[in-house]
């Protein structure tokens, strides 16, 4: 009996065409407003080159006083100009490749087996992609602290178990001081993604409030009209002494710009007749271009990354990488640091 492989099961033409079942777009980060694509990010990850120059135009200066009208004609107003300001991103270059000897095997027993694969990848690679969205949050946090005196942090979390009580864990004032650092701008936070363990303290304080749609199914839960993302991979980090401090982020709408470019073969079958000694090994390939970035920031390029093209996810989480190119109160982010 012939041996089904991965190239008799997936049209390649057919499998890049399909939407992707566990895309970015289905992550709760998309869905609450927090991540937003647009024909201008998609073109430009799809130009030529590693980087992109994301141009954004500053705001009027609503402290600098009106002129006063008169009837003098020997005396005239003078205009002010608008300046335009860039944020620079670098682009993603990623792939990843699976490969097994029995993978069709077992793959070709189910009756949907191109949905099955599918699955597979896709939330493989929706993982990557919230991972790199967290690490870049961690690298403006730590730019934050080290170049901008935190002033879009607020930490109540302590060293010591011993130290730690209600104060030093999440609450109603803690969130609210964390809001605030973005001044008269604090409406525009609308989502907090915590760690579970932050959520279950949320949940013990009987704080979280359900959102349902008009058929009574849950939507999601808020905290103070807030949606609630929770995610594990959110910064843990040990207290001096012992303990931990959790990191959760106050993010508003457009905080990231995504954009998806499209390789020249974003899905690949590879046929290696000789491994496996002679019994043959089929390897399936993903590949993607993203730019995933945070509005009012640069990545600074003299960073560059250590393979030349495109930064890790330990390099997106450092200080160095960032750089705030707009006012405190235009950027949609806060952070909370708590017990």
């Amino acid at each position: 009996m012939a041996t089904v492989q991965l190239s008799d099961i997936i049209d390649v033409t057919v499998f890049q065409d399909l939407p992707a079942v566990n895309g970015p777009e289905k992550t709760a980060f998309f869905e609450s407003g927090i991540v937003t694509s647009s024909p201008l990010l998609n073109n430009l990850a799809n130009a030529d080159g590693k980087t992109a120059e994301l141009p954004f135009w500053n705001d009027l200066d609503g402290s600098d006083e009106v002129n006063y009208s008169s009837d003098d004609p020997t005396s005239s107003a003078t205009p002010v100009n608008v300046a335009q300001g860039e944020q620079i991103a670098r682009k993603a270059f990623i792939n990843k490749g699976w490969s097994a000897s029995d993978m069709a095997t077992e793959i070709a027993m189910g009756p949907k087996a191109m949905e099955h694969i599918r699955a597979r990848t896709d939330v493989y690679l929706q993982r990557q992609w919230q991972r790199r969205l967290i690490a870049a949050t961690n690298g403006v946090l730590a730019d934050n602290v080290a170049n901008d005196s935190g002033d879009m942090v607020y930490d109540v979390a302590a060293e010591a178990i011993a130290s730690q009580d209600a104060d030093s864990r999440f609450s109603s004032d803690a969130f609210v001081e964390a809001a605030f650092t973005l001044g008269d701008a604090v409406d525009g936070v609308t989502a907090i993604a915590v760690h579970s363990a932050v959520a279950k303290q949320i949940a013990k304080l009987n704080d979280a409030e359900d959102v349902r749609d008009s058929d009574g199914r849950l939507l999601y839960q808020a905290y103070m009209g807030r949606r609630i993302i929770v995610d594990d991979g959110l910064p843990v980090v040990a207290g001096s002494t012992d303990g931990f401090k959790y990191t959760s982020v106050l993010f508003g709408p457009g905080a990231f710009g995504y954009g998806a470019g499209m390789p020249t073969m974003p899905v690949e079958v590879e046929r290696e007749a000789a491994q496996g000694d002679g019994g043959g090994i089929e390897t399936l390939w993903r590949r993607a271009t993203w730019i995933l970035h945070p509005f009012g920031f640069q990545q600074v390029l003299t960073a560059a990354p250590a393979n030349g093209f495109s930064y890790t996810l330990a390099e997106l989480a450092t200080a160095a990488l960032w750089d705030r190119v707009v006012d405190r109160k235009n950027v949609p982010l806060a952070f909370l640091i708590t017990n």
